[in-house]
């Protein structure tokens, strides 16, 4: 990866939509050009996947959290791997730190958010939650 993968990386990941000549002209290369380095990041893993943000209030969703989740060591990559399968998951990370793992939940209101709170809490394997309402997404 080159300084011209940089930009052309920066760039979609500040809008995956940005069309390709705008990207090669910022990169002072055709648009040909931008295609196949982004195909080859593709090929390479560097790009997994083209997302959306959402703003979770716009379809509902008033209760969001980041929510800190110690386990039983032997039990970290199931709890996680089982917290990747529920519905109110928007994503889910093996940390280092304060906590083992850490997730976004989205709710549709305040209650919903302490009920997966509470079932987050009678995994098996779950020996502390502790959840942080965010109150504005920056970035």
């Amino acid at each position: 990866m080159d300084d011209k993968d940089a930009v052309i990386l920066r760039m979609l990941m500040d809008n995956a939509r940005t069309p390709l000549t705008e990207i090669a002209k910022a990169v002072g290369v055709t648009d040909v050009a931008v295609k196949k380095r982004i195909q080859k990041l593709e090929r390479e893993g560097v790009i997994k996947k083209y997302t959306i943000v959402v703003e979770p209030k716009k379809i509902g969703y008033n209760g969001v959290a980041l929510v800190g989740v110690d386990t039983d060591p032997d039990k970290v990559l199931s709890v996680a791997h089982e917290l990747s399968k529920r519905e109110f998951t928007v994503s889910v990370f093996v940390t280092t730190g304060d906590h083992m793992i850490m997730t976004e939940v989205w709710a549709k209101t305040g209650q919903d958010l302490m009920k997966i709170i509470e079932e987050i809490g009678r995994m098996e394997g779950v020996k502390k939650v502790c959840p942080a309402i965010v109150l504005e997404r920056i970035k």
